[in-house]
């Protein structure tokens, strides 16, 4: 159990790690082939991961029927957002975006409040679409081919049906209140990152 003083630098702590690891998020090569350093890309690029996985935890705090539309709206967002990246399309995102997308993920998470399925819906898609183009634009940039965004979609569906079924199988009030200190946690680093990356830090 990490004490109350330790809290802040662990905080800080993890969101450099997360800083430091989104540099090289979209050198990383399985050896394997595109659609699987795809794969790879997702779950070590943090600046992605942590966003997706928020959305799955969100999704599955507002039930069954909000899990599945972002099982699905998500992955297919992600996708087309990256199609539009690659081929240079709506690349003009300001700084920050992807902190503010995890700031209001896990905000939204830690509220625990109840929100209709086209909702959670829309925020799968606007995340998808953002990130999703970030990543076509980066992956355009380093030569990279567009089958990589296949993998990138096929692991955030994978995140999203563990993730979001995992915290639809928890029925006792305590387990949900770890969820939602999750989610606290995901909204203090995103606070951090955005602070760093508004100063000019990263």
């Amino acid at each position: 159990m990490i004490h109350r003083p330790a809290l802040p630098t662990a905080v800080a702590g993890t969101a450099l790690l997360l800083a430091s690891a989104s540099v090289q998020a979209h050198l990383a090569t399985t050896g394997l082939g595109p659609v699987y350093d795809g794969v790879a890309h997702l779950f070590v690029s943090f600046e992605d991961l942590l966003p997706a996985l928020a959305m799955a935890l969100l999704a599955g705090l507002n039930g069954p029927v909000a899990g599945r539309l972002a099982l699905f709206m998500l992955p297919l967002a992600w996708f087309g957002g990256g199609l539009a990246g690659f081929h240079g399309v709506a690349n003009g995102w300001p700084a920050g975006i992807t902190s503010v997308s995890l700031l209001l993920l896990g905000v939204l998470v830690a509220a625990d409040r109840r929100l209709r399925p086209p909702v959670v819906a829309a925020l799968a898609a606007a995340l998808g679409l953002v990130h999703g183009d970030l990543n076509g634009a980066a992956l355009a940039a380093a030569g990279g081919e567009v089958s990589g965004l296949a993998g990138i979609a096929a692991a955030v569906f994978v995140l999203v049906a563990l993730g979001s079924a995992l915290v639809l199988m928890l029925h006792l009030r305590w387990a949900r209140h770890v969820v939602r200190v999750a989610g606290s946690w995901v909204a203090a680093v995103a606070l951090l990152l955005l602070g760093w990356t508004l100063s000019g830090r990263i």
